[in-house]
């Protein structure tokens, strides 16, 4: 009976089965993709095209791509985004590279090389969730999209938001994902809302879907919430405190602003279904009708994603204020649900493909290389006033800009002490209902503007910039004052209101 209890193991400790590691993907904890599966080489096109897409946008889109940012004037949004590319001049500076053309581009490489980092975080996170064609359809709708080539390699907050969201999105936990990462996640989340406090409203969904579903919420609010949004807030409110001066809280102040006091009005308004009629249909342009298949065809994964969408449109919708960079955090998003409905036409899979790319193609070439191109041409035009002039031979040069204010960057794209001027347009803050700025006094009546502001003929200035749409208007005041056309630069041909088809530069004789 012994020999047969020995055989059988009977009365003893059974060893534990060993099973072997199966080196699969669909059983990989990795949080990064396999470079054998042509991630190597989709990085490698990616960071190659962004910077092909960054050299070839070569217009102006909205001021605060430079006055939040290049100029250096942080206004209500703090000083944690413009210090980012302040270190870059600082570097620059450093050793003694920082010629204008450095100075313009350089923060743009920079955009550009992170928006392929999260073109590529994208394809990665489609490619760990669905099967390769999926990933591959949701990374062609991503690099094709027009309005993330017109954005993606500019110096807006709005850019670095959308980033920073993509980025985010990698690690967030869909479900099934195999790269999710709270603590990684709540950072990039942290970030983008210190950039940008709307942030919030993209994310609110996605982070209370996130604790409904965790299992352990405790320990997700005391290890991850709270310490890392107290260090990234304390850290920004430092920075802030130190080039202000005084303490202050920006994200509050920003939210008072924009959202209690709706001061962002004074910027202009539509009306509440814009971002339905207009705006999203601009943003996501002909990738609608694919969004709206895909989002029928796609699995409950993505819902979340979906209600994020919706969300994000409606809650901007109750803000007077509105433009179509607002919305641009969402259209990553997007684009998963038209790579799904790509993948599922089949036979007409390429023809709409290639379809998709042409309609696209138009509308990215012609607002990255002709629309709205004066404001920076012009500006390229009088450095070279710095480069002609000697500082130790008077008069300096001295511009005015007669333009809606901020049309045009200002001593980031000229790195010289020339004294330049434009008509400014700060919002009444004190509630004074009378309250007119200076380029609204100016537009009233320019001619009297510029007889009061210029009495003597020995304070006018050398140049005038100004759209081609206000010449005649003041052409007796050039004529008294011996002013003579210099150079017409191309703007626009789409003139509107203010903005003319040309900018002049008329210089004083």
């Amino acid at each position: 009976m012994e020999k047969i209890r020995a055989r059988l193991n009977i009365g003893s400790k059974a060893e534990p089965v060993k099973l072997r590691k199966r080196k699969s993907q669909l059983y990989s904890k990795e949080d990064t993709c396999p470079l054998d599966n042509g991630v190597l080489g989709v990085s490698v096109f990616t960071v190659a095209f962004r910077l092909i897409n960054c050299f070839l946008v070569q217009t102006s889109f909205v001021p605060d791509e430079y006055w939040q940012s290049l100029e250096w004037t942080a206004g209500i949004r703090g000083f944690s985004y413009p210090l980012f590319f302040g270190a870059i001049y600082k570097i620059l500076h450093f050793f003694t590279y920082d010629a204008v053309q450095l100075l313009v581009w350089l923060p743009r490489v920079v955009q550009a090389l992170l928006a392929a980092l999260a073109d590529i975080k994208l394809y990665c996170l489609i490619q760990s969730l669905e099967h390769s064609d999926v990933a591959k359809w949701t990374y062609l709708c991503q690099l094709s999209s027009w309005f993330t080539w017109y954005c993606c390699t500019r110096t807006l907050t709005n850019t670095m938001e959308t980033t920073l969201t993509t980025l985010a999105l990698y690690y967030y936990p869909l479900p099934g994902s195999k790269t999710h990462n709270s603590t990684k996640y709540l950072i990039l989340v942290a970030l983008a809302v210190i950039v940008r406090p709307t942030a919030l409203i993209v994310w609110l969904p996605l982070l209370v879907y996130h604790f409904w579903q965790e299992d352990n919420k405790l320990k997700l609010i005391t290890h991850h919430c709270l310490p890392i949004g107290a260090l990234t807030l304390g850290i920004s409110t430092l920075i802030d405190c130190m080039f202000y001066g005084k303490w202050t809280l920006v994200q509050y102040n920003f939210l008072m602003f924009n959202v209690f006091h709706n001061v962002a009005e004074f910027y202009g308004s539509h009306p509440w279904h814009w971002y339905f009629t207009q705006g999203f249909v601009v943003v996501i342009g002909p990738h609608l009708p694919f969004f709206l298949y895909g989002c029928t065809l796609a699995s409950k994964r993505y819902r979340i994603m979906l209600i994020t969408v919706v969300w994000t449109l409606m809650v901007y919708s109750c803000l007077a204020h509105k433009e179509f960079r607002f919305i641009y955090p969402v259209l990553p998003f997007c684009m998963v649900f038209c790579g799904i409905a790509l993948v599922n036409l089949r036979t007409w899979r390429r023809p709409a493909a290639c379809a998709l790319l042409v309609s696209n193609l138009v509308p990215a070439l012609y607002t990255g290389l002709l629309h709205q191109r004066g404001t920076l041409d012009v500006m390229g035009h009088l450095q070279t006033l710095c480069d002609d002039s000697d500082p130790s031979t008077p008069p300096l040069p001295e511009v005015l800009f007669l333009m809606p204010c901020h049309s045009t960057p200002f001593y980031s794209h000229i790195h010289c002490p020339m004294k330049m001027r434009f008509l400014e347009c700060p919002p009444d803050l004190t509630g004074d209902k009378s309250y007119v700025d200076e380029a609204e006094r100016f537009f009233a009546d320019p001619h009297h503007w510029l007889r009061t502001s210029f009495p003597y003929k020995s304070m006018l200035p050398t140049h005038l910039v100004f759209f081609d749409v206000l010449e005649k208007e003041i052409s007796a005041f050039l004529d008294g004052s011996r002013f003579m056309r210099s150079t017409e630069i191309f703007h626009t041909h789409v003139p509107e209101g203010r903005v003319g088809k040309s900018i002049l530069v008329y210089q004083r004789h």
